[in-house]
Formats: C-alpha cells, structure tokens, sequence
C-alpha cells in the first residue's frame, strides 16, 4: 500500500487550511494554533494519549448509518433512502464499484485504505514511544498495550474483509519502497493473535473513571478468541474449493495444518477469558420478579454492566444526529427515519417462549403470531401492537396509548388507511417499515428519541459472544455437553428451555442462539460467510402485510416479498480496489472478480 503522507506536525483537533497570506519569514515560523509540533506529542505521555484517542475514534462502531445488519439475513435498509445498500445484498461490489462502502460513515470505515490509515498511525506510535524517555513507566506500558489491541484490532477486520493482506509493521517514508505483497491468511491470523498477547501483557483487566471503554487485557484476550474462532470456520478449511481453481488459495484460508487443532485454540481462548473471572452475564440468574425482556434489555441500554468488555461511550454533546440510534431506527410515528426494518426470516426465528420453532403454518401461532415468543423478541423488534412510550406531541392525539401501527386499516368506503408507523404513514411522507417492522434493539424507553439524543453505548465485544465462542467451538469438537451447558446460560437468562439437541443438530442449535443473542451487532455479516451458510440464508428478503378488516375482530397476515438478493460466492471476500491494485503490481485480486 502506497503512503502518500507524511505529517510533520499531529493533529489533534479539528484540521484546518492554513492560509499563507504573508511572506513575513517571522509569520512563517509560527507553528499553527491548532495544532501541536510532533516533538511535544511524543514527549508527553497526555498527549501521546490523545494521539491513540483518535486511533480510537476511528475503529467504527456500528451505530453509524448504516448498521451492518442490512447487508445480511436480519434487516434491510429504507429502500426510498437506498444509496446502493440493494445492489451490495446482491454482490453487485466490484473492484471500481465498492456502491455504499465508499458513501456511508460506518461502511466507508471497512474499507482497505481506512484500516491502513489507522495501522499507521498504530506504527507510529510504536516507533515513537521508543524513542523517548518517560517517568511513569506505567502509563507508557498501558498505551503500548492499548496501541498493540487496536492494530490487532484493524488488522482482525482487514482479515475477515479481505483474507491475508500485507503485514505493515514500520511507518514508511517517501524514499521507501511501498511495493508490498500480500501475507499468507494463516501468517495474518499468527500475527494478530501476537498482537492481542502483547496487549493482554501490558493492560489492565479493568479501567475506571474517565478510562471505561480504553482496552483491558480482558478485550485483548477476547479479541483473541474471536479470531482464532471465526479462523477454525469452513470458510478458511475449505481448501478454497468455492474459488474455483483460485491460484492463490493460501491468501483465503489456510492451506494445510488441522481444522480441529484450530478449533481447540479457539475453545481455550475462550476459556482463557472465562477464566478471569472478572466478566458474567448481565442478570444471568433472574428471580421471579424480574422482567426477562428487560433483563436483556438493559445490557444495552445500561451504560456499564458485568458483561462489557470492550464498548464505546457516547455523550448527548458529543452524539452527531445523523449518526444517532434514536433517530435512524425509531419508527416514523415516533418521528424516526426507520432505516433498518427486520425481514421475516430473522422475525420468525424467535422461538416460542416453550421453545418451538414458529411457523406461519400453524393456526395458533398465525392467530397471534407476537404472543409468547422468546422475551429476546421484544427487545429486537418493533412489531404491530407493540407498546412503546408516548408519541410525539404533535402525534399523540391521534394515539394516546404509544402503540405500534405498521397495518393498514380498512374504511367504510372501501378505502385503506396506513397505521401511524405503517409504509402509508400518514405521519411523513419520504419513509416507512417495507416489512411490517422495525428495530428496536438499542433504544432506550426512558429517552424521549429523537428529541433527545440517544447516549447507548456500542458494545464492541460482551461476555455473551466468549460464552458463544466457546459453546461453538465445543460443539464443533463434539463436546456437547459443554456446549448445551455455556450457550444454556444464555439461553436461562431469558427463561428458555434448555438446548437437548446432539451431533449435527447441536451445531446449528448454537449457531441459531448465535443469530439471536447478538442480532444487530455486526457479528452475523461475518459468521453467515465463515459458515458458508451466505447462499442459503442470502435470498429474497420478506415482511409482512397486515390488514385490519371492518368488523373482522383480528388482523390478516400476508408475507410479501420486499427486496431481490442475490448471492455471489465472490462475495465472501471484499474486491481490492482497482486503485489499489494499479499503486501495487504485487497485490493478487481476490476470487471470482
């Protein structure tokens, strides 16, 4: 990767043109007020902490337009604000097209040139940190630790991206030669899991104060375990037979060694974090007079819980409206812009409260189909005759109870009239559910969004996903009573019935509680790929069309097709950009573009 850049003073605040309007030599000499010559920052500890801040600030949180969960199986994006969020679920991507990737503030941060700009700034530091002399050894150690965590942390979604990439490990200079090949999948996977060791060396397990939310080895070990689990997967074990006789397969998987091996150092990773003993599910032994919905509900809405490992905090202040949850997924009649709307296949994989699949074919289920599902339910989704808090003011006369509106209601005329949150809301006239739905994971009742900026934090990793990394790896290696016992943890938190499945059906048994335990957190973009599940799940995507009929005491229910998908095997990997490739003749393209 070419480095065009080199920055002799760092900026720390708001970048701004110096305007040079004078040939004064004394004007010339003046260093610029926003900004701080390189020697200052790197010789006091503060400010080198302000310099990993911004390194920080750029690891993309999900809570950017848009959430990652619309380019999967779980929602999909406002087809009337669709900036090529629809071609992108049809692995219409290519090398000179990356369609919303290079548009959207949360998809332009997956990008190859994104990553590398902040790998940099990790080696920078790393250079820099050496050179100079510090008193308090401590702090110096801590912001090295931090710094090795979020390079493994670029790198580990480079990977995932891309498959192996060059390993850069120096800041280059204009003389230096940037041709640079691509490291081997399994060589990238080796060198992220050093970085996160390294990290978990020199953090702490836990920060307080103004530090919550700053790395702990806690997050550097469980960055490890993420790693090393979604590396066991198919895709990376597959020998690369999906490319298609790719000459290059060493840089989409690995080429040799044993899946199970991997998936060994996957299950001990996970391990390693439960070991600690500093993390546990939030609530993870309900009494009888808690509410199960709101038990799960709070691990997000909450601003700090036992279960947190790595998040992001936000401040009202701080909360850029556009890139507000409050806003992006509230319902239209709330006065939100409803951009992710849940598809019928992620609703109806909420299970019963007794645990039975629900099925559109069975008539008790079709009569009430938002009755007695998992308490997970209605905390992921906004659905007809749900209750929220009250409407805005200028819409609440026309619903004083705060209840979801997504059907259409029949008039004595003949004529149908939309719901308040419906796609014919009478509410706004540029936007709607297309599925008789919406997100409401993330939203907090007690905020009155989006009045009110909405201060959620994002929660990178939690203790969920290390009990779910170990429940699957035990489930691959056959070991399942361990995996029945750490996924039914979760599952009891919620009042489900315990797992009872074995072999095969255990594995998907885990993969399910996977999709639903962590729907919406950008995990499911990835695991849908290392399964090689994508081209099942990855078709037409459906909602439902509900009509109230005069004088017809209950709702019908039609499921209707709201967007064309199509899967791509290509589509497992990100294209390297065109530009990219013409900077460097040593980049190999990935498959099937």
């Amino acid at each position: 990767m070419k480095i065009k850049h080199i920055y002799r003073y760092i900026t720390l605040g708001l970048l701004g043109v110096i305007l040079l309007t004078s040939c004064d030599k004394d004007f010339l000499d003046r260093s610029p007020k926003n900004q701080f010559a390189e020697d200052d920052v790197w010789s006091q500890l503060p400010m080198m902490e302000q310099f990993v801040n911004d390194i920080y600030w750029n690891v993309g949180h999900s809570f950017d337009r848009p959430m990652m969960s619309v380019f999967t199986d779980e929602t999909m994006f406002d087809p009337g604000s669709d900036q090529g969020h629809g071609n992108v679920v049809k692995s219409l991507i290519t090398p000179s097209d990356y369609l919303v990737f290079d548009t959207w503030s949360r998809t332009s941060k997956m990008r190859w040139e994104h990553h590398y700009k902040y790998i940099r700034a990790c080696n920078v530091f790393l250079e820099q940190v050496e050179n100079n002399e510090y008193e308090d050894q401590e702090f110096k150690n801590r912001l090295i630790g931090e710094v090795h965590f979020l390079r493994a942390y670029h790198y580990h979604n480079l990977v995932f991206q891309y498959g192996g990439v060059p390993l850069i490990t120096k800041s280059y200079e204009l003389t230096d030669d940037f041709l640079l090949a691509r490291n081997t999948f399994e060589e990238c996977i080796d060198f992220i899991v050093e970085e996160c060791e390294k990290g978990a060396e020199l953090l702490p397990e836990m920060h307080e104060g103004s530090n919550l939310g700053r790395a702990t080895k806690g997050a550097a070990m469980s960055l490890k375990s993420r790693v090393l689990l979604y590396a066991a997967s198919e895709l990376y074990n597959s020998d690369a037979a999906w490319a298609q006789g790719y000459s290059n397969p060493e840089l989409v998987g690995y080429v040799g060694g044993s899946q199970t091996d991997r998936l060994k150092l996957a299950k001990d990773a996970a391990k390693a974090v439960m070991d600690m003993g500093i993390y546990s599910l939030y609530k993870g032994e309900p009494t009888e007079n808690d509410s199960l919905a709101r038990n799960y509900d709070e691990v997000f809405t909450l601003k700090q819980t036992q279960e947190d490992i790595f998040i992001r905090n936000f401040t009202e202040s701080g909360q850029i409206w556009s890139l507000n949850i409050g806003v992006q997924n509230l319902p239209t009649g709330y006065k939100g812009w409803g951009n992710m709307a849940p598809i019928n296949g992620m609703v109806d994989d909420f299970e019963m409260a007794t645990g039975e699949q629900f099925d559109w074919d069975n008539p008790e289920h079709r009569a009430e189909p938002y009755k007695n599902r998992d308490p997970r339910f209605y905390v992921n989704i906004f659905f007809d005759g749900a209750q929220w808090r009250q409407r805005p003011e200028d819409v609440v006369a026309a619903d004083p109870y705060g209840i979801i509106q997504t059907g259409s209601y029949e008039q004595p005329d003949g004529t149908w009239v939309g719901g308040l949150d419906s796609f014919d809301t009478p509410v706004t006239t540029w936007s709607g559910t297309h599925t008789g739905y919406y997100f409401r994971k993330f939203q907090d009742i007690s905020i009155e969004a989006p009045k009110v900026r909405t201060t959620t934090p994002w929660r990178f990793i939690r203790y969920a996903e290390i009990l779910l990394n170990y429940a699957e790896a035990c489930a691959e290696l056959g070991e399942y009573g361990e995996a029945r016992t750490y996924t039914n943890m979760l599952r009891k938190r919620v009042g489900m019935p315990d797992l009872t499945q074995v072999d095969a059906d255990l594995v998907d048994a885990v993969r399910h509680e996977r999709k639903i335990e962590l729907m919406g957190e950008d995990q499911r973009f990835f695991d849908i790929r290392r399964w090689m599940i994508a081209p099942e799940v990855m078709q037409n995507a459906f909602g439902v069309d509900i009509k109230y009929h005069l004088n017809e005491e209950r709702p019908r229910y039609n499921i209707i097709q709201v967007q064309e998908r199509e899967w791509k095997d290509r589509f497992y990997f990100f294209p390297i950009k065109l530009e990219e490739l013409n900077k460097n003749e040593l980049l190999i393209q990935n498959p099937l573009y």
